[in-house]
């Protein structure tokens, strides 16, 4: 088991650069343990929160009998909540002299407390607030996770890094509804015993964070200049001075306003298919287990060509997937296609926008520059759901459906715009325009 990596890891003083070792036959870790160790947190803490998620939209729109606009808003919470403080986790990690770990500890410890909450959330507020909460620690611990991955990472593999990471945590989500499946099958309180069983599983994530992750992590391959004191709040949002910044959380934004939440995609799908209700879990599978054996090689492809051509790719296979949904041709086959593209989407999109946005930010500011590229990511989505649960109470869910996707195709050429010619040279320094 992994403790604590001394490569990795500095002093409470003054952090030195990181100098590769040059020593014949040595190579540095494309992934380093650290990475690994972080991947097994998310794969724990993701089977409790897939759990969750695989049974949540039933569970309000059966179960509770909530509108779709009803679910709509907590999907919305689900995205939006958390993205409010994502900023503060990447700059509460980045001020505190790196301390990621902890405010990253902070995170998840709170979604786990949230989890048998859940047994007494009955009706729309109490369900909204639970999930905020949950979903605030979401926001706290996803910047100085990535920051974690980007600094204990050479810049060159860190398309990899982040692939193997997403890989990991897709197995989590890939366990997660398969738990969810087998507790519905199995207890007459079906619900309850889900949200039970989930909140244990938390814990343990928590658990191997505290133990197997390391306190503090120095730029892997990254020239340091010498201690430039803690970047304050305005430090941070400087960091949109940065062209290649503006333009990936630009595009991102953009793009966000028009992907589906999960959720609507797999009641649209069940819906579209007569799927029996107990087999609803199962459909999250589809995705992840397309997630799980994509992301390392289209991570590592990114490397290797354009992590932004490879993003925007991303969006065309979810458009495919989408332009599936509304098409003549449903039955099973039309399901599985529709998850195999959902699943090709986020394996070309999570993971591959971390890693271009570690290029060009710099190493004492990774959480901040993490946190303002997925804040805005995460707003858009928010703005969406709220959107298409509006849409679909309106028009019904296909013909939301069919302007989202319209609204996506001229997204994506708007962003394919915005990044041309744009440069994916990693960042050396820790030096910000000023």
């Amino acid at each position: 088991m992994y403790l604590a990596d001394s490569r990795s890891t500095g002093s409470r003083g003054t952090e030195a650069a990181v100098v590769p070792d040059t020593r014949p036959g040595r190579r540095p870790a494309a992934v380093p343990s650290t990475v690994l160790a972080l991947g097994a947190v998310s794969l724990i803490t993701d089977v409790s929160s897939e759990m969750v998620t695989a049974v949540l939209p039933l569970y309000v729109v059966a179960g509770l009998g909530l509108s779709p606009l009803g679910f709509g808003l907590l999907d919305g919470i689900n995205n939006g909540v958390g993205a409010l403080v994502r900023l503060a986790g990447g700059h509460l990690a980045d001020r505190g002299g790196r301390r990621h770990k902890v405010v990253a500890g902070l995170g998840y410890g709170l979604s786990a407390l949230c989890k048998p909450l859940l047994l007494l959330a009955h009706t729309l507020p109490v369900l909204g607030a639970v999930l905020a909460v949950d979903r605030t620690g979401k926001g706290l611990r996803t910047a100085p996770r990535d920051a974690m991955i980007s600094l204990a990472t050479e810049p060159a593999h860190r398309g990899r890094a982040f692939g193997v990471h997403r890989a990991m945590d897709t197995t989590g989500a890939l366990l997660g509804p398969l738990v969810a499946f087998a507790v519905l099958r199995a207890t007459v309180d079906g619900y309850d015993a889900v949200f039970a069983v989930s909140g244990c599983v938390a814990l343990l994530g928590v658990l191997v964070l505290v133990l197997f992750v390391p306190g503090h992590i120095t730029p892997a391959g990254v020239v340091q200049p010498p201690e430039q004191g803690r970047p304050s709040l305005r430090d941070a949002l400087g960091l949109l001075r940065l062209p290649e910044l503006r333009r990936l959380t630009l595009c991102a934004s953009v793009l966000g306003l028009t992907t589906v939440s999960d959720s609507f995609l797999y009641l649209l799908l069940q819906r579209a298919g007569n799927l029996p209700a107990h087999l609803f879990p199962l459909l999250p599978l589809g995705t992840a287990a397309c997630f799980l054996l994509l992301a390392v090689p289209l991570g590592a492809l990114a490397d290797r060509v354009s992590r932004r051509r490879l993003f925007l790719a991303g969006h065309g296979a979810l458009l495919l997937g989408y332009g599936l949904v509304l098409s003549p041709w449903h039955g099973l086959p039309a399901v599985i296609a529709v998850l195999v593209l959902h699943g090709t989407f986020y394996a070309a999109t999570d993971g591959v926008l971390a890693a271009a946005t570690a290029a060009v930010v710099p190493a004492r500011q990774q959480g901040a520059g993490q946190a303002l590229v997925g804040t805005g990511q995460a707003l858009a989505r928010f703005a969406c759901s709220l959107a298409f649960g509006a849409a679909w109470s309106l028009w019904g869910g296909r013909s939301a459906l069919a302007v989202t996707a319209a609204a996506l195709a001229v997204s994506a050429v708007v962003a394919t715009f915005v990044l041309r010619g744009t440069d994916e040279t990693p960042t050396t320094t820790d030096e910000v325009p000023a």
